[in-house]
């Protein structure tokens, strides 16, 4: 099975790609991953990335693709795999077409995780997270047994900087504007399906299944 997952920010891609995973043998693979363990390795794509990020820059697509298709070629990714979180750009879309096929690896399905804005501005504006741990809460249906203490690992709960209305608004725009595109990209192909996202954690799996994609 070799899906993408796209979606906006707080739609859920991190939680729903873990149901996933927790039901099928894939390799869950996301550029950010991808980057940090290049550069963590130093290997050459590392370092040359790493020159656009200690300069404040975008990363080129071109060094994207080529950690991509070195991730692809590995054993567990070629018996399947799940994008997060890539492509974020048509042209990205286009060049993962092209070196999908020359590895003989065809996509069976784009999942689109569909959330309103007003739901994804609600859902981060009030979701916490440990400091310490990186447990997950929500300050209306979750919150922390104590206010600002973690129920895990007693570390400090706090809202993360990007949780702010205005810079979700931001990043939505910027979702708006470059990735959704994308949509009639993949509906174009004939692979797009949607998948409401504002409900349960699990809709994306529950998905898959009825669509008998991992079989």
């Amino acid at each position: 099975m070799r899906v993408i997952l796209i979606g906006p920010p707080g739609a859920g891609k991190g939680t729903q790609s873990e149901r996933i995973m927790a039901e099928y043998p894939l390799a869950h693979i996301s550029t950010g991953d991808i980057l940090r363990e290049n550069v963590k390795n130093g290997t050459e794509l590392g370092k040359s990335a790493k020159s656009f990020m200690d300069a404040g820059k975008l990363v080129p697509d071109d060094v994207i693709i080529r950690m991509m298709k070195e991730r692809l070629a590995k054993d567990d990714a070629r018996k399947g795999f799940l994008l997060d979180g890539f492509p974020r750009t048509t042209p990205q879309a286009e060049a993962l077409g092209t070196l999908l096929k020359e590895l003989s690896l065809p996509l069976d399905a784009v999942l689109l995780l569909e959330i309103s804005d007003d739901e994804v501005v609600n859902r981060l504006c009030n979701r916490r997270v440990c400091s310490s741990c990186g447990a997950i809460y929500n300050a209306l249906s979750h919150p922390p047994k104590k206010d600002r203490v973690c129920d895990e690992c007693g570390g400090e709960v706090t809202q993360r900087d990007d949780d702010k209305e205005t810079v979700i608004r931001s990043r939505l725009s910027v979702y708006h504007e470059q990735t959704s595109p994308l949509i009639s990209y993949y509906d174009g192909k004939g692979l797009l399906h949607r998948v409401g996202a504002a409900g349960a954690p699990d809709t994306a799996l529950l998905y898959i299944e009825t669509m008998k994609l991992g079989v």
